[in-house]
Order: C-alpha cells, then structure tokens, then sequence
C-alpha cells in the first residue's frame, strides 16, 4: 500500500522506514497501549521465572479485564509464533503469578476474566507458513502488522484473529427454543470452564424481547466482517480491535453501551445517557436503553458511529 501526502495540491510518495530497535516499536506501543490496544499496561520485559526461563515483552489487560500477551519482533520471524504459543500456556498455569503482577501495577479490586486469553503477535510481516500454523492451532493468537513512515505515520493491521462467534438456534413454533433449557447444566458448564454463551444472556429476557435482541444483534455483527462477538459473564461485548459496543440484558430491556463521546452526539435521544461518572459493566461512555424494535430503529444510526469512532 503506497502512502501519500497531499500538500498544494501536489503529491508526495512517503518513504517507508523501520525501527531501529525492536525496544523502540516496544516502547512506543506499551506508552501508547490504550489507544492502539485498549489495553492497560500490566508489567513490561515479564519474567516467567527461571525454570521456563522466559521474558514476556508485554503484559497487559484488555478493557474486558483479560490477561493479554504482546511480543514483537522488528523482522519477519517464525520464532514469534512458537514464543507466543508458549507464553500462553504458561500463563494458564500461572494465574497467580499475573493477578500479583495486575494488583501490583493496577490495583487489588480488579476480576480477572480467565475465559479469554489474547496475544498479540506485532511483526513488519508473516510467512504463509505462520499463519496456516496459527489457524492449525487453534490457539488465540492474534497476527498484526505494522509499518512506519518517514513523516511518523504508523500503520497498523490486522492479519489473522480466531473467529468466536457464538451460535445459537432462533425459536419457531415447531422446536422447543433451546435457550430456556438446561439452566442449571449451563451455570456449570459456565463455573467449571469460565466460558461464557450467548443463551445465558437470552434467558434473563421476556419472550417479547428475544425478537428485538436477534435483529440488534445481527445488525452489529453485519456491518463488518471483522467484527467478534464476545460473550462475558455480565455482557456481550462486539469488538475489532477493541469493543465498540455492549449489550446488556435484563427481564423488560436491554441495554446497549457504545464507545462514542456523549458530548457530541447530537440531539440526545430520549433513549440515551452520558454514563461517564456513572459505573456500568461493559465498556462505552454512552448507553441506549432499548425496549422496542422503534427504540432500535430509532438510535441504531449511532452503533455506525461508534465503530467509526474507534477506527472500524
């Protein structure tokens, strides 16, 4: 992809670069880790400890409270795949060792969400080979790519992320509607693995309100093919390369976070709420509440928005 800046309405060809140390690209990412990963910085340069005798480049959390795993690498390197599939199962066997390091950076009264781990594998470019490698694992691992111009411009993109998006059967008068069943079996499933689904979140709502659930969420899912849907034990989050939007379900209504300004939303819906010095689950600074089908219609202009507020 070639870069240009328009200056007089002339065009000039910016030059491509490179780091000229893998700590530097390090180092920029972890002071600018909310705005490129919406993560918090959790511990840098990691030690796992001398039997595995391992150093994690970046240790963060994610805005849904998830451990997350960054390595870098300044040229392309088949090294990064096999590090990054080892820091992943060393980090399910040592949850202890990163609640310490998250209390220590971040705070005690934080709950570490274990039903998903990330990493983040950032290179100039990969081998064919390492991403048929990644999608024959099946692990969670992400592949981005960088590259950085003469004029300071850092380009970023997503190469490969495991799709997780979850299935569920829609109710017809022939089938028995599968998200108000097995309850109990579910909230074991649910204790035993950490792993979240979307009936569970179904089943808290009226039968009248499954209807305007299914069409808010197909909506979200279509507007791009990038977007993961994510379910997490208080919500369900949609996100690219971070949540742009959470649904949160209750009996009569469901509530919808979007990551956009408050201050710039234009008239305010009667349906809608500044929500930042208010606490929420999810993430966004600005809530819907949605009872009706006119409801959606009526504000789903702004779930466009907050996907175009955080780049999508």
């Amino acid at each position: 992809m070639a870069i240009f800046e328009i200056k007089e309405n002339k065009v000039k060809k910016i030059k491509p670069t490179e780091f000229r140390l893998e700590k530097d690209l390090q180092s920029l990412i972890e002071q600018n880790l909310t705005t490129v990963f919406n993560c918090q910085l959790v511990a840098t340069e990691f030690s796992t400890g001398n039997i595995h005798s391992g150093r994690i480049d970046t240790l963060a959390l994610s805005e849904d409270n998830n451990p997350v795993i960054i390595e870098y690498k300044k040229v392309a390197s088949s090294e990064l795949i096999n590090q990054s599939l080892y820091y992943l199962h060393w980090i399910k066997d040592h949850k202890g060792d990163f609640q310490i390091a998250v209390n220590k950076a971040l705070g005690s009264n934080i709950e570490i969400d274990w039903a998903d781990v990330r990493v983040i594998c950032l290179a100039p470019e990969y081998k064919k080979y390492d991403l048929h490698a990644v999608q024959a694992m099946g692990a969670n691992i992400e592949l981005w790519k960088y590259k950085l111009y003469e004029n300071g411009i850092l380009v970023i993109d997503e190469v490969y992320r495991r799709a997780r998006m979850m299935e569920y059967k829609k109710d017809n008068e022939n089938e028995k509607n599968p998200v108000m069943v097995e309850a109990g079996k579910k909230a074991a499933i649910t204790r035993k693995t950490a792993t979240y689904t979307i009936d569970e979140h179904i089943e808290v709502l009226n039968k009248n309100l499954q209807g305007l659930f299914t069409e808010l969420r197909d909506y979200i899912i279509n507007l791009d093919a990038s977007i993961e849907e994510a379910p997490k034990k208080h919500y369900i989050a949609y996100k690219t390369s971070q949540n742009f939007a959470c649904i949160q379900t209750y009996k009569n209504k469901l509530t919808l976070y979007l990551k956009l300004n408050p201050d710039e939303i234009s008239p305010m819906p009667p349906q809608g709420r500044d929500m930042r010095t208010i606490g929420h689950f999810g993430t966004g600074d600005f809530e819907l509440v949605l009872k009706s089908i006119e409801d959606f219609q009526q504000t789903k202009h702004l779930i466009d928005e907050a996907l175009k507020y955080i780049g999508g």
